[in-house]
């Protein structure tokens, strides 16, 4: 039926929704109306009622996006969507945030640009005693497996589809190279997003029993691809919850299996990094060595001694580990986004007071870094990667957070001079996480995983844990 209009041709309000004109719409408001009123609860005290209804509406103090009537309000924070839910008991606030330096104060946001050229040439000078020595050509590992071998050959993929499946096909062949592929474990993904990629390593893992995945993400995620699991024997469990807070001795599947477990994550995003190895490194084994309650020491099936270094004998082990042995058996996370490192977060502070630099030479370091990405237009639009169209070159751009500042600095170096410098910076930070991982007894490499032409964001963090000393 067709809406009445009044006389200015406005459309009447409808029969039992609200009788308040909203003026940015040039509408009246389309919300129900309890019966006998001619408002809606938004909007009753925003006009005088001629039916006398004096019921006040405040802000709500949870959340002042929305009100609530002043006599109801104990029994509205009840419910509320905006209360705080109870915390879940792997939640421990900031348990892998690091410290602050006690010297340190707050400082803003450095801008490269703002630096005179003087003050730029000091801080490449360092950039390029820092890195001399350090082995800036990685190995290409670029690698694939068959479990995604049909949806690589599936021509209903697009090219953007087909960028991420290479990747994924990639990291799940590293990790079958490093031994990791295997029976009794969990797969803990840091930044899970829908869950891709615990999707393809399950599929991989077709003759492996005992196999649970830890999904961390703590946002909440459309499109999820867990419920494609309930039929199998994989455990696929959700956590939400930021890293920073995350105490993963203390999450309930893992203290009732005891399961050594492997971390595993695809472009993720600069502190996140930091974060997801101290909650590998310190979180989960200092939780398990305080408490007792360590992941019994892997043996073959003959009882012989399994050594952690040989990475046949990870992927063929059943579980019985000792004290002595790490709950972590590895990791292979996929690196992006340097610019978006934190000095409070990063694990690499020795390894870069023990090159003489400090907070402020990984602030910079860590906006130089942004540089790596500057011939990125240039690289996506060049002859042999026509199969990238101009939807896709958008797409590749907006997959990361680049600066701005990359492609629009302008100052005494060329674009390929600060490809150079921001690809060191890169290694620079990540040689201080392998520093770390080192320290925690763990064999750390970085390698290439993907060609440039799918993800400039190519390089590969690998650690399994040393083979221990007889």
């Amino acid at each position: 039926m067709a809406s009445e209009r009044t006389a200015d041709g406005i459309q009447a309000p409808l029969p039992g929704r609200c009788g308040y004109f909203v003026e940015k719409k040039k509408r009246y408001c389309k919300m129900s109306v309890a019966k006998g009123k001619r408002l809606c609860g938004e909007h009753a005290n925003a006009a005088s009622d001629s039916e006398g209804d004096k019921q006040r509406r405040i802000p709500c103090p949870l959340d002042p996006k929305h009100t609530v009537d002043e006599d109801k309000l104990e029994r509205h924070l009840k419910k509320c969507n905006s209360r705080e839910k109870p915390k879940p008991v792997y939640y421990v606030k900031d348990i892998n945030g690091g410290y602050e330096d006690a010297i340190e104060t707050p400082r803003q946001q450095v801008s490269i640009c703002a630096l005179s050229k003087q003050e730029l040439e000091t801080m490449v000078t360092k950039l390029l005693k820092a890195t001399d020595g350090l082995n800036s050509k990685l190995t290409d590992q670029t690698l694939t497996h068959k479990a995604l071998q049909e949806a690589l050959n599936d021509p209903k993929n697009g090219d953007f589809a087909f960028k991420h499946l290479k990747q994924q096909a990639s990291l799940a062949g590293n990790l079958e190279r490093m031994g990791l592929l295997g029976s009794n474990r969990c797969f803990v993904e840091f930044g899970a997003g829908r869950g891709k990629l615990s999707h393809w390593i399950d599929l991989a893992l077709r003759d492996a029993e005992n196999t649970y995945f830890l999904l961390v993400e703590r946002a909440t995620t459309r499109f999820k691809v867990d419920g494609k699991h309930k039929n199998r024997g994989s455990v696929f469990e959700r956590l939400q919850v930021d890293i920073k807070d995350l105490s993963l001795g203390q999450v309930p599947l893992l203290v009732r299996k005891r399961l050594p477990v492997v971390g595993i994550g695809k472009h993720l995003c600069g502190v996140a990094t930091d974060l997801a190895l101290r909650c590998l490194m310190e979180s989960y084994k200092t939780n398990l060595e305080d408490t007792g309650k360590e992941p019994p020491e892997k043996r073959l099936k003959g009882d012989e001694m399994c050594t952690l270094g040989d990475h046949k004998c990870l992927s063929n082990c059943t579980v019985d580990i000792t004290e002595k042995r790490s709950p972590v058996l590895g990791l292979a996370i996929a690196l992006c986004c340097h610019h978006r490192c934190e000095w409070r977060h990063y694990v690499g502070k020795e390894f870069f007071f023990s090159h003489g630099l400090d907070a402020e030479d990984f602030r910079i370091f860590q906006r130089m870094s942004s540089w790596a990405t500057c011939g990125m237009k240039r690289h996506l639009s060049g002859i042999g990667e026509a199969e990238f169209d101009k939807t896709n070159q958008k797409e590749q751009l907006e997959e990361h957070d680049f600066e701005e500042e990359s492609f629009t600095y302008e100052g005494t170096l060329t674009v390929e001079e600060r490809e150079h410098l921001g690809h060191l910076c890169k290694r620079l930070i990540d040689q201080g996480r392998i520093y770390y991982l080192k320290q925690q007894g763990f064999d750390s490499v970085l390698q290439y995983y993907i060609s440039p032409s799918i993800s400039l964001e190519n390089v590969l963090l690998t650690a399994v844990p040393l083979p221990k000393i007889q």
